[in-house]
């Protein structure tokens, strides 16, 4: 029976830190997986600036970011293998961070799946898993529905709360996986206005009210009424949730959280639709006042499962994709991301 041991690396747009697990994936009938070690590495400030900022750049700036970044990146991993003394890795796989994702422009770049991060560390580097599916019509996004078929086919339903809400559905033999909505990127914006690093619980968001007019303005975008493949970037925050809150400026920021919390909530149901059972994941499902409005909604079964898949699932699947792409089976669906075809993706470099 063949094993792999993996270091999976996931960073997410809501900027919580470069999250690595060291995985342990064997055959037997399906495949099962160990979580062994875990950590997660907080950006400086620096680097949370950088970050929130880097879509606006121009491309030479974001490319000396890549290089910086990948040092970063070699570092943290460094760091990982050191602090739980690693001995046995078959191989790194890396999600990198996005910078740039529109894919109706044919653009995706994620920083820090620059070959010489395998050099850096001295191991085999999978990573840069989006382009290719770009390059074959793609959305580039989201990646996880794969790893989730083979790693939780218990769930009709999988959703992640991170920056952004995704969401992958199982109907009839069909996987179809979207982004529903911004979830900890809007959050942590206002928070950070509170001069918090997030709303601790969803605890702000459940003391203030539901101001109307914002809510039937949230309702009312375009997105939302898109079929999917669709995915969402930092840009469309920018772009269409920005101007929006400039607007709404004056209300208690209290209310303002409030009214995102029961939109999200809204949305987060309307997608779930009637699938029975539903793992949600991610930062996101540590937020009570969140969760409780989302069950509120629905009659679907929700799990929320122990904190080491709350944290690590990106991280664990992304050390999965990267095993796919090492052994060649397709870790890209058409059904999912609207690519011309189904493919195995992902970059391969060796020390």
């Amino acid at each position: 029976m063949k094993q792999f041991n993996i270091i999976g690396i996931m960073s997410g747009t809501s900027l919580d830190g470069i999250d690595l697990v060291y995985v342990n994936f064997k055959f037997e009938q399906y495949w099962k997986y160990e979580i062994i070690h875990s950590n997660t590495y907080k950006y400086e400030k620096k680097w949370i600036t950088l970050l929130q900022n880097i879509s606006q750049e121009k491309i030479d700036s974001i490319k000396k970011i890549d290089s910086d970044y990948t040092k970063l990146l070699s570092k943290y991993i460094i760091d990982f293998i050191n602090e739980f003394s690693i001995k046995d890795i078959d191989f790194i796989s890396s999600h990198g961070h996005t910078a740039l994702h529109q894919p109706s422009k044919s653009i995706t770049y994620q920083i820090g799946n620059l070959p010489v991060l395998a050099k850096y560390i001295n191991q085999k580097v999978v990573c840069d898993f989006r382009v290719q599916d770009v390059e074959l019509g793609g959305q580039g996004a989201p990646l996880v529905p794969v790893g989730e078929e083979y790693l939780f086919p218990e769930y009709t339903t999988l959703i992640n709360l991170g920056g952004f809400a995704n969401i992958t559905k199982r109907i009839k033999n069909n996987i179809i996986a979207y982004d529903i909505c911004p979830i900890n990127i809007v959050f942590n914006y206002l928070s950070r206005i509170m001069e918090l690093k997030y709303d601790d619980g969803g605890y702000i968001a459940s003391t203030g009210s539901i101001n109307k007019d914002l809510y039937d303005q949230l309702q009312k975008l375009n997105y939302f009424k898109k079929d999917p493949p669709k995915s969402l970037g930092i840009e469309w925050v920018n772009d269409q949730i920005h101007p929006i809150l400039n607007k709404f400026k004056n209300i208690p920021l209290e209310d303002l959280m409030n009214t995102f919390s029961n939109h999200f909530a809204f949305q987060i149901v309307k997608n779930i639709e009637d699938q029975d059972k539903v793992l949600i994941t991610g930062g996101g499902a540590y937020n009570d006042y969140l969760i409780e409005r989302i069950k509120k909604l629905t009659n679907s079964k929700i799990t929320i499962p122990d904190p080491k898949i709350i944290e690590y699932k990106e991280a664990l699947i992304f050390s999965f994709l990267g095993l796919l792409r090492v052994l060649k089976i397709n870790n890209c669906y058409s059904s999912v991301t609207g690519a011309k075809k189904d493919h195995c993706s992902g970059k391969i470099y060796i020390p």
